[in-house]
């Protein structure tokens, strides 16, 4: 892929945790949240990518990028990578000395560890940085007074152009972030 010095857009079409499509402005990138189990013992997501020029459509039932599997009560699970990597969200997720449950770092598939923080700005709700402290990607909420838009939660993940081969990890991490923060993990 090119680049273009432009950022990945990603668009939250619910901004919610139970499903959703995280779609490039540009078409760029597709990536799919959906909910596979929901019980009183366990609630499972898959994310998938459904990139219309990776060949899929926003309905294949391709192999997962990642999957998630919470525990009763919305205990934090495990993080798989297919075919065989998994483990406790806790040991992928680790607080920072910050001593936050809001602040946790992560090494991803490229070696390379990775923090991300909540600010609660409506322009950087969560933001995800390097270990040099780069913004590498951020999610951010629906500015206050903007028209609501069918089909649009009008929230965003937006992930720096250099690192779309982490993109499904940032998102597995971010939605992880968003469900201790909702659950006070």
């Amino acid at each position: 892929m090119g680049s273009y010095g432009l950022s990945y857009f990603l668009e939250d079409m619910t901004g919610k945790l139970t499903g959703s499509e995280f779609v490039d402005i540009y078409g760029r990138m597709r990536l799919t949240l959906r909910r596979t189990t929901f019980d009183t013992m366990r609630a499972a997501y898959m994310i998938f990518n459904t990139t219309s020029s990776a060949g899929y459509s926003p309905h294949s039932t391709t192999q997962p990028l990642v999957a998630l599997d919470f525990g009763p009560k919305n205990a934090l699970g495990t993080i798989s990578f297919p075919p065989n990597v998994s483990l406790p969200m806790q040991k992928y997720l680790i607080q920072t000395s910050s001593g936050s449950s809001k602040s946790r770092r992560f090494r991803a598939s490229d070696g390379q560890d990775y923090c991300w923080a909540y600010r609660g700005q409506m322009d950087q709700e969560w933001a995800c940085t390097n270990a040099n402290g780069y913004v590498v990607a951020y999610y951010s909420l629906k500015p206050h007074g903007e028209p609501e838009y069918a089909g649009s939660s009008g929230c965003s993940l937006t992930v720096e152009e250099p690192y779309p081969h982490i993109a499904p990890e940032l998102l597995a991490s971010l939605l992880i972030m968003r469900h201790i923060a909702a659950h006070n993990l």
